[in-house]
């Protein structure tokens, strides 16, 4: 016994009382911003779809090349990890990590390449609705990335 006294039922009914109240405070805060990420997981998941496109296509090259190890993963669509009102998906390789997020203020940043462990970076943000310019650079973000991920 570590002779500490577990905490009674009462003790954990406040507990839940006050998360629950939190809970429903914060919920009632971030339900303002509802539309807008919902706007930013659309960009972010037609993006991915872009994404696994061409990177389907690339290791098709790659494997007919003769290189079949040539292999990027691409994560889930998923909450971003610093942003609150944002989502994000990862390319990675090994060390080598690239992070595409869409944010709920109207932002897509393009955070990478650079090696897991390391400060993140370089980084370009774009308007959502700069469909164009954010797709062009995305194929340079690609490439870098590619070209990174792939060297010895």
């Amino acid at each position: 016994m570590s002779g500490r006294v577990p905490p009674s039922s009462q003790d954990g009914g406040e507990l839940a009382a006050r998360l629950e109240a939190l809970g429903s405070t914060l919920g009632q805060r971030e339900a303002a911003f509802r539309g807008e990420l919902a706007q930013a997981r659309d960009c972010a998941q037609r993006l991915r779809c872009c994404v696994a496109d061409a990177l389907a296509r690339f290791h098709t090259a790659a494997a007919a090349a003769g290189a079949p190890h040539l292999r990027i993963e691409l994560s889930e669509l998923r909450a971003d990890d610093k942003h609150l009102r944002a989502v994000e998906f990862d390319l990675l390789r090994g060390r080598h990590k690239a992070i595409v997020t869409a944010k709920a203020r109207g932002e897509v940043t393009l955070v990478g390449p650079f090696h897991i462990g390391k400060n993140e970076g370089p980084c370009l943000s774009f308007p959502l609705d700069a469909e164009s310019e954010l797709r062009e650079a995305l194929a340079g973000f690609l490439e870098r990335f590619v070209e990174e991920a792939a060297t010895p």
